[in-house]
Formats: C-alpha cells, sequence, structure tokens
C-alpha cells in the first residue's frame, strides 16, 4: 500500500532532522519519492520575512 508522510517546520535544518528520523525507519526499497517546498510570507507590521518549508515522504508500507 502506498504512504504519504508530511512535514513541516520554520527552519530548513528542523526540517531535515525529522525527515532523516523517519527515513531511518523505512526500508530504502520502500521509498518511492520526496517532494519538497518552501514558502515565504512577509508580516505587515514588522516587515519580517517568515519561511515555511514543507516536505511529503511517500513511500510502501
Amino acid at each position: 500500500m502506498i504512504q504519504v508522510k508530511l512535514f513541516d517546520r520554520e527552519h530548513e535544518k528542523d526540517l531535515e532532522k525529522e525527515m532523516n528520523r523517519f527515513l531511518k525507519g523505512i526500508d530504502d526499497q520502500s521509498l518511492v519519492d520526496i517532494k519538497y517546498n518552501v514558502a515565504a510570507m512577509t508580516e505587515e507590521e514588522e516587515e519580517e520575512q517568515i519561511y515555511c518549508f514543507s516536505a511529503m515522504i511517500i513511500y510502501r508500507s
């Protein structure tokens, strides 16, 4: 059966750590694909840019 695992973090290193932790738990043959996305937003009041790093691991269970 094909399944997905979603990840969403504000910092890319946090995303990397969480994904690597998950990938250690599945067999290499089970990995189908990894999708990655970065979104950037600006808060109007503070003019601070906020990033959202997300990924989806598609795997066979």
